[in-house]
């Protein structure tokens, strides 16, 4: 799923300037970087509940989601169950609500809810994919 960019900012900003009207106070505009789209990253999958390749979702991206963009089982037939595993502040992982994903080898599109494997993911919490048939396998997780 991806954000919708800038419902929570207006929201904010008008109340800013209600807040400003008001007291008559004058506030200079703040510097930010602009949110990029969406980035991919490449990584090994885990076994089953498994950790593989770490990554940190996004700070900078517009997407909300962890949305497997691709997969290559390279264990088994032309196809895997994944499952998108976030790290808690412990240090303990835990799988997200989707469960595991059936996905055939290819490439999904981002925009296609049956590949969101982990849905309103914090700025760069620490994550990684795990396969049902075995760990090894290549997924590039959009985020």
């Amino acid at each position: 799923m991806l954000k919708r960019p800038g419902i929570n900012r207006t929201f904010a900003a008008g109340a800013l300037a209600l807040v400003t009207a008001a007291t008559g106070v004058a506030f200079a505009p703040v510097a930010s970087a602009a949110p990029q789209a969406c980035v991919g990253s490449s990584l090994t999958t885990g076994g089953y509940e498994g950790v593989g390749t770490i990554r940190n979702k996004s700070a900078s991206s517009t997407c909300g989601d962890l949305n497997l963009t691709y997969s290559y089982n390279s264990t088994s037939a032309i196809y895997d169950y994944y499952a998108g595993r976030l790290r808690r502040s412990n240090g303990t992982w835990f799988t997200c609500s989707a469960g595991y994903v059936y996905a055939q080898d290819g490439y999904h599109s981002v925009n296609d809810d049956d590949y969101w494997l982990c849905t309103d993911v914090g700025d760069n919490t620490p994550f990684t994919v795990a396969s049902w048939s075995a760990g090894g396998d290549t997924v590039t997780i959009t985020h």
